[in-house]
This record gives structure tokens, C-alpha cells and sequence, in this order.
């Protein structure tokens, strides 16, 4: 099932096979922590602690949750607005927090900003390369189905790094002035198609 994450409910109450594919999140893989965008000097925090850690603080940072649970999309922000939203989540009591959305104990990555080129999304299946699509260039967002050469052979080496890290994933990697990164990887059901050959796909699964 393609869609929202909630329909990993679904394919669970269902029994369908192979169903939402879960998966481990991509920071915690130490075989590929070297070639991570946001890896090796990311600083890992539990939301509530935030407003604390922060405190003071005026520089920008990428956050994002750190599981793959799209409680909130990636993104730059400003101290003051990660303690803000931090705060809007922890004056609510646990029980009032519908399920899906950052909670107190949601453990979040905050890293340094850092310029990209190209981004690319890849799809795999059984450690194989299906699809691919570029979805932004600079600060422009632009869906094509091509990949550069050494882009493609990076995934290629990172999955071998990592064999059978998921029966099927998405991982985006992008291109910086310090050479090929690994952005993050995503749920496979949940992720935007952009301009990947679906058809593809679907024989692969």
C-alpha cells in the first residue's frame, strides 16, 4: 500500500503482505555513518529536552525527527523556533497528543546546515537499484528520471556497505561541495514518487 504512514495500520489489522515496510532508522546504521549528510556530527535530543539544550543558542540547524515517521518533514530552522515548537508539544499532557505527532520523548536530530547541488531519490528492492529520479537542483525543485553515473554507483556502494537493510526503501543522496552524501532513507510506502518509473517498481515488488 502506497500513501500515508496510518495505513500501516491498516495492512496490520488486514494482514497484508508485503503490506507498509517498516524500517530501522538510517542514522543508527554505522555502516554508513561516514558518507551521512547529517551523521557524524549530529547531536541526537529528546524533544523535551530541547528548550534546555538550546537555550541561548542562535544559530540555525537542520531537524528532523529521527525515526521515519514523518511526524515532521526535515527542515532549517532557527533555535528559537525548534525551542518554540518544542514547547508547543511539552505544555500538553501525553494523553493529549493524537498519535502520529512529535511527542515529549520523540528523539530529534539537529545538525549543522550545509549547501546542496542535486538531490536524488533511489529506489531498491532486494538490494537492487529500481528507479531513480532527481528532485531538486540548487534551491529548485525539479522531478526528472535520471541519476548522475557516480551518484548511482554511490547507492550502489552504499548498499553493499549495508545488505539487506530492508526488504524495499527509498534512499535520497545529494551532491555538496565535499563530494556524494547520504541525505536519509524512507519508508518505501510513504515516500513522494516524484519522477521514478513506478511501473518499475510495482514488477519489483
Amino acid at each position: 500500500m502506497f500513501g500515508s504512514l496510518c495505513t500501516v495500520e491498516i495492512c496490520t489489522s488486514q494482514g497484508l503482505r508485503p503490506g507498509v515496510i517498516k524500517l530501522e532508522p538510517f542514522i543508527k546504521q554505522n555502516a554508513w555513518l561516514q558518507h551521512m549528510l547529517n551523521g557524524p556530527d549530529a547531536r541526537l535530543i529528546d524533544l523535551q529536552d530541547l528548550p534546555r539544550d538550546l537555550a541561548g543558542d542562535e544559530r540555525d540547524w537542520f531537524v528532523r525527527p529521527v525515526d521515519d515517521s514523518k511526524q515532521i518533514a526535515g527542515r532549517v530552522m532557527a533555535s528559537r523556533e525548534i525551542v518554540d515548537m518544542a514547547k508547543s508539544v511539552i505544555t500538553l499532557e501525553r494523553q493529549e497528543i493524537p498519535d502520529g505527532s512529535l511527542r515529549h520523548d520523540t528523539q530529534m536530530m539537529l545538525s549543522q546546515p550545509i549547501t546542496i547541488m542535486k538531490e536524488w531519490r533511489v529506489w531498491v528492492v532486494d538490494d537492487t537499484i529500481i528507479t531513480s529520479s532527481l528532485y531538486k537542483e540548487g534551491a529548485r525543485v525539479i522531478y526528472r528520471p535520471e541519476i548522475d553515473d557516480d551518484a548511482r554507483e554511490f547507492v550502489r556502494h552504499l548498499i553493499e556497505l549495508n545488505p539487506g537493510y530492508s526488504e524495499a526503501y527509498v534512499i535520497d543522496v545529494c551532491r555538496t561541495d565535499d563530494g556524494l552524501k547520504l541525505i536519509e532513507t524512507n519508508c518505501i510506502n510513504a515516500a513522494g514518487f516524484y519522477a521514478a518509473n513506478m511501473l518499475d517498481l510495482a514488477h519489483a515488488i
